[in-house]
This record gives structure tokens, sequence and C-alpha cells, in this order.
């Protein structure tokens, strides 16, 4: 809509990841070296960590898009809250080997074989696990298992695991000795400075045919850090909205004044009470996807902090079991009307006792 109002190619701000639109920030910028290194020595396992929003799977993507396909063989597993033995079949349907009513030994033989030939054409298999926060403990030890193949000395498949903050916490813990012991590259993505968050939003728009239409005034890129914290997704959504706005309003001229109107449309319609509920009724949504965040401080990689660059537990994030915040107004919702379901069917069984 907005995009023929600008005259912009495609939407700058759209929410799925495509690395088309990668912003080589400090943090990617490291993480990407990180990632390389970890792939030139082919061995154990890389990890990469960040909260919410901050750009993971676009890294991947870019990752992706520099391997050579004709000597890399990758798969990538994004369904992880599954059994350990159904991990084994997806990841044989990603390489596309069948796998239905065979063993778990045959799978892992079945894998084997495939990964073994392969390495035996000169390629390279990669295997890369996203929301790895959400495998049970026997699941990655399934995954585990799959780097103890070998031939000629030399590891058959290499692994790949993305996951949020919550995943970093898992693998310190206990039971994860023998997994921390084969990670050969970790790193936490952080969110932009303020800086690289005006960056961002320049880059993205100039990538669609931005020539100043419309014109952003200098405050409005402060206003639209405090609010997302330099996270880009958060970015991505605000930035989205106001070019919405600007198109429906007929603005050339973007402005903090109309910051202020688009946070104020955005939390009228994400968060107010259903009509006609009652005074002090609740919403079924929690506005903590836009909060003002708070400042990012970094700590160098000389940190007792492992996996180089981390910033502190954000405040007011949300992300439950790897679920977006998205997905969790919808489950608080279906939730409540499940609670009010329960609640009727235990007036009716109270009222047929009275009767009784």
């Amino acid at each position: 809509m907005y995009e023929q109002f600008y005259g912009f190619t495609s939407r700058p701000f759209q929410l799925s990841p495509d690395s088309r639109f990668f912003f080589n920030s400090g943090t990617h910028k490291r993480a990407l070296a990180y990632l390389r290194y970890g792939i030139e020595q082919g061995e154990g396992f890389i990890v990469v960590t960040g909260d919410v929003g901050t750009g993971k799977t676009t890294l991947v993507g870019r990752l992706f898009q520099a391997l050579d396909a004709k000597s890399m063989v990758a798969a990538r597993l994004v369904s992880t809250q599954i059994q350990a033995d159904d991990m084994l079949r997806l990841v044989a349907a990603e390489y596309g080997l069948p796998f239905d009513r065979l063993s778990k030994a045959a799978l892992l033989h079945k894998l084997e074989q495939y990964f073994r030939v392969c390495v035996q054409e000169g390629k390279r298999v990669l295997l890369v696990v996203d929301e790895a926060q959400n495998l049970a403990k026997r699941t990655i030890e399934e995954l585990r298992m799959l780097s103890n193949f070998q031939w000629k000395g030399k590891p058959l498949v290499q692994s790949l695991l993305l996951g949020q903050r919550e995943f970093r916490t898992m693998m310190r813990s206990e039971g994860f000795e023998q997994l921390r012991q084969r990670v050969l590259a970790a790193y936490h993505l952080q969110p932009l400075t303020e800086e690289e968050t005006r960056q961002y939003i320049e880059h993205r728009l100039k990538l669609v045919g931005w020539n100043g239409d419309p014109y952003i005034d200098d405050d409005v890129y402060s206003r639209l850090y405090e609010f997302t914290g330099g996270v880009p997704r958060k970015t991505n959504l605000l930035c989205d909205r106001v070019l919405l706005y600007g198109c429906l309003e007929e603005l050339h001229h973007i402005n903090r004044a109309v910051i202020d109107n688009v946070l104020e449309d955005v939390k009228q319609e994400l968060w107010s009470p259903e009509p006609g509920a009652g005074p002090g009724a609740e919403s079924d949504y929690e506005p903590s996807m836009l909060k003002p965040s708070a400042p990012h401080r970094r700590i160098s990689a000389d940190s007792d902090e492992p996996g180089g660059d981390v910033a502190p537990e954000p405040v007011g994030e949300a992300g439950i079991g790897g679920r977006t915040e998205t997905n969790l107004r919808s489950v608080i919702h279906e939730l409540r009307q499940e609670l009010k379901k329960f609640k009727d069917e235990v007036k009716q069984i109270k009222g047929r006792t009275d009767v009784e």
C-alpha cells in the first residue's frame, strides 16, 4: 500500500526474516565471523543465541548465501518441540531420506551412510537447528550422538544451534558437559546501538529505492530507539506502521508527532479491553512489545561470560518456551476462554447438586 505512495520497490520493514536486508552491525559482523570460523573447522557445534527479534534467522540466511552450495549439503530444522526419536525422523526427512516405520537404529544407520557418501563426494554436511531452547535434554543428546559419526578420523556432520537466551542457561546447567566440550564457537547477539538503529532503518529504506521521501527528522530515530531498544524486529514493526500512517495521512515528512500518534494507535489497537467490557476489564494482550527498553550494557569478550559480547537480561522482554509475543497473546486469550468455560461448567454442576 505505502510502497506505491512512496515509490518503493517493496516493503522495507516486513516482519518475516529476509537475508537480502541483512545489516552488518557490529554485533552481527562479529557473529558472522564466528560462524564462518566454525564452518571452516568442519567439526563440533556452533552456537548462536540472542533475544527475540535480534536477527538470528537473518544472520544464518546471510551465511547460507556465502556458502558454496556445490560443496555443502545443509538442512534446517525449525520444529524443535518434538521427542528425541521424532527428531531423528525430522533430520532424515530434511535430507530427503526415507524414515517411515524405521527403528531408531535403522534411522541412525541410514543417516550415517548418507553423511559418509556426501563426504566421499567432497561435500560438507551441516545441520542447522533453530529455536534450540525448546529442545528436550534427550533430544539434544541425540544431536550430540550424530556428531560421533566419523570417517577416516573426520566428523561426518557439523551442527549449528540457534536459540534464545534460555538456551545459554540450559547449556551451563548440569548434564550438558559433553555438549559444552564440543562447542567450537559460540556467540550471543546483542541489540543495535542507537546510531546503528538509524543506520539500520536507512539501510533498509535505501534497498527499496528510498530517495528522501518521506523526509525523517533526526529526533524520530531517537524516539524509535527509545521504544525498541535497538531490537530489529521491534524496529521493523514500528517503522512499518509509521510508513502506513504516513501513507494514509498523505505525509512526506515524518516528525516526532507522527511517531507519538502511531504509538498511541498501536497501543489502542492491541491492548485496549474489548468494546463493551466493564470498568477495570483486563485486556487479552500485554504491551511489553513496545515498552521503552532499558539501555543495553556491552560486556567485553574478556569477561567471564562465555560467547563474546552479551547483554543483561532485558526488562519486560517476552519469550516463553520460544513462543513469539503474538503467539503468547493468542495462548493467553485461549486460556481465558477455557477458564470461562470451566467456571460455567462448575456453576452448572453446582446448580444440579443444589436441586438434588
